[in-house]
């Protein structure tokens, strides 16, 4: 459940895969939440029922359809950590990053749940039958024990500062637009971004039949069919490239109905009927629309290049923004294809990279690169030699968070209108505070468990083990001793 809740971050990327296999959009990640939250309440009161039944002394046992729903929820478990390893094992590092976030506070919570358990462990520590169960039982409670209460000297989180050494909070750049607020990619989209106050646009350029630059994502296969309704324009027709179709047919498709009927990110009960309606009117925009759009706003235009003939098409890209007359500032140039060209033609662009190796040979100081990609360190040491680290995709508050502590210059985002009224990271403390914190909750554990072993080490434990001659001997009454309450014969 938690790394499904981690996973919240990039569930754009878990329907985008489930699209590709499938080639149908579906919610697949409401789905993976619903499953997971499913299966974890069910076991957790399971958990609680069966320490009640501890606590009161009865039997355990377990009805074959508990059995059933447990061996669900180990399979769940197995198989979603098998996808994610094969398939997405760059999830692996998000999770690690999110304990920044999250570990003080699971610290806190663990420390509680230990404590909690501690009188049940010690029952059955007291009612061990031989000295090596009482050893071993000793043995791995300890060792978890001494695991929780000092597991906050190896925690680092960036959020551990003091309040003045808050670095300025990241810029936003809108993925797309604002997608969770219009359809991507689109003119609607771009302009609610604005609304956000984003400082530029992110976004995907592809090349037509007739050489006219234009927004949009999906290549390859999927090509058109997730965001527009190419198969009811086209039927019998199946496009795999952006240069088998003329602007004027890309320009007739409808680029906003999907939209509505998909609901992407659940968000749709934001939009009021206007807006609706507009959504719904919305067609794929070609890249002059938008250069004019983010001239007009003064707001930068980051784009990744989708194409199979990178040298022309990148011609015809420069080419349409000096056509545009947009600030060459303004334009951040990442595609590192004819990077050489761009630099010679057009050497007002900002150069974008995506690793240091070929940033610093470029001499650029411009990094874009996914938010697991570096560390806190890393990224305090980037922006100390004047980089600006920009990272992407960010949606979450917690991950927005951390990167703020960590000095990021700026984040692209799907949930720019979240981010936008953060006034602050969700939690700053500085280790003066959190050091004799956490201490002093470890030491008030400890004691309130020595408390409890005590307890139930001064409380009667009950008879069971008791040989069955002494059983006899305490509960039997023999014919003699129960003369006087027997009839006379």
């Amino acid at each position: 459940m938690y790394i499904c809740l981690v996973m919240s971050n990039d569930r754009e990327d878990v329907n985008w895969k489930g699209f590709m296999k499938l080639k149908h959009w579906v919610n697949w990640f409401i789905v993976l939440i619903i499953t997971s939250a499913t299966l974890t309440s069910y076991c957790v009161l399971l958990l609680l029922c069966a320490l009640f039944h501890v606590a009161l002394k009865e039997p355990l046992h377990l009805h074959r359809l508990h059995k059933f729903f447990l061996f669900l929820g180990l399979l769940f478990i197995s198989v979603g950590i098998l996808g994610i390893s094969l398939h997405w094992e760059r999830e692996w590092p998000a999770v690690l990053l999110s304990l920044q976030a999250t570990a003080p506070f699971l610290h806190f919570g663990a420390v509680g749940g230990l404590v909690l358990l501690s009188p049940f462990v010690f029952q059955g520590f007291h009612r061990a039958k031989t000295k090596r169960s009482r050893l071993m039982l000793a043995a791995v409670y300890a060792a978890v024990s001494a695991a929780i209460l000092l597991c906050p000297l190896l925690i680092r989180s960036p959020c551990l500062i003091d309040h003045s050494d808050l670095p300025e909070k990241p810029k936003l750049i809108g993925h797309r637009g604002a997608p969770m607020l219009a359809p991507e990619n689109t003119i609607m989209s771009f302009r609610r971004s604005i609304a956000c106050g984003v400082t530029a646009f992110e976004t995907d350029v592809q090349v037509s039949k007739d050489r006219i630059p234009f927004l949009m994502h999906d290549e390859d296969s999927g090509f058109l069919r997730r965001t527009t309704d190419v198969e009811e324009k086209f039927p019998g027709r199946d496009f795999n490239l952006s240069t088998e179709l003329t602007w004027k047919e890309l320009e007739s498709l409808n680029a906003g109905e999907w939209f509505l009927q998909t609901d992407p990110f659940g968000s749709l009960s934001q939009l009021s009927e206007k807006d609706k309606e507009e959504a719904r009117n919305q067609t794929i925009p070609s890249l002059l629309q938008l250069l004019l759009l983010a001239k007009h706003h003064n707001v930068s235009l980051l784009f990744d290049l989708y194409s199979p003939n990178q040298e022309n098409h990148t011609v015809d890209t420069v080419t349409t923004i000096l056509m545009s007359k947009l600030d060459p500032r303004l334009v951040l140039w990442l595609p590192p294809e004819e990077r050489d060209y761009v630099k010679k033609r057009a050497p007002g662009f900002i150069q974008i990279y995506d690793n240091e190796e070929d940033m610093f040979k470029g001499g650029g100081d411009h990094l874009n690169v996914q938010y697991s990609t570096l560390s806190a360190s890393e990224i305090r040491d980037l922006r100390g030699q004047n980089v600006t680290v920009n990272v992407w995709m960010v949606n979450d508050s917690w991950l927005f968070s951390l990167l703020w502590c960590a000095g990021v210059s700026s984040v692209t985002t799907n949930a720019c209108h979240l981010l936008r009224d953060m006034e602050r990271p969700n939690w700053v403390m500085p280790h003066r505070m959190y050091t004799p914190l956490w201490t002093t909750l470890d030491v008030l554990s400890v004691l309130m468990m020595m408390a409890f072993y005590f307890l139930q080490r001064k409380r009667p434990c009950c008879p069971r083990n008791v040989p069955r001659k002494e059983k006899e001997k305490v509960f039997s009454w023999n014919e003699k001793e129960l003369s006087p309450f027997l009839p006379a014969v």
